[in-house]
C-alpha cells in the first residue's frame, strides 16, 4: 500500500491527428496509457482504432482516485466548446504532449 499523498492519478484528453475527436479518460499511469492508446490493436479493435485518438493534448494530476474520477466525469459532461477552452488554457497551441510524459 502506498503512503497517503504518493498516489498518482491523471485525467487526460486525447485527440486525433486533425483534432476533431476528443477523448477524456482517467489513469494511474499516464505513460503506459499513452502506449495503449497508440497501440490499440493489442486491447481494443473498435473505438480507439476507428477514431485514431493517439495524441495527448491535456492532463491534470491528482493524488486521490475519487477526485480524479469526479473530474473525469465532470469534463465528459461538458460541451465540446467548454472542453476546447480548458485545453486552450492549458495548451494554447494544442501541441501533442506525448513526448513530454516520462
Amino acid at each position: 500500500m502506498k503512503t497517503l499523498g504518493t498516489h498518482n492519478y491523471y485525467v487526460y484528453i486525447m485527440t486525433n491527428k486533425i483534432k476533431t475527436v476528443l477523448y477524456t479518460g482517467v489513469t494511474n499511469d499516464l505513460k503506459s496509457r499513452l502506449y495503449w492508446h497508440q497501440h490499440p490493436e493489442a486491447i481494443d479493435r473498435s473505438f480507439t482504432s476507428k477514431f485514431k485518438y493517439f495524441y495527448l493534448i491535456y492532463f491534470e494530476h491528482f493524488d486521490d482516485i475519487e477526485t480524479a474520477i469526479r473530474r473525469e466525469k465532470q469534463i465528459k459532461g461538458w460541451t465540446r466548446e467548454k472542453k476546447e477552452t480548458l485545453i486552450t488554457e492549458f495548451n494554447s497551441d494544442w501541441k501533442f504532449l506525448n513526448e513530454e510524459i516520462e
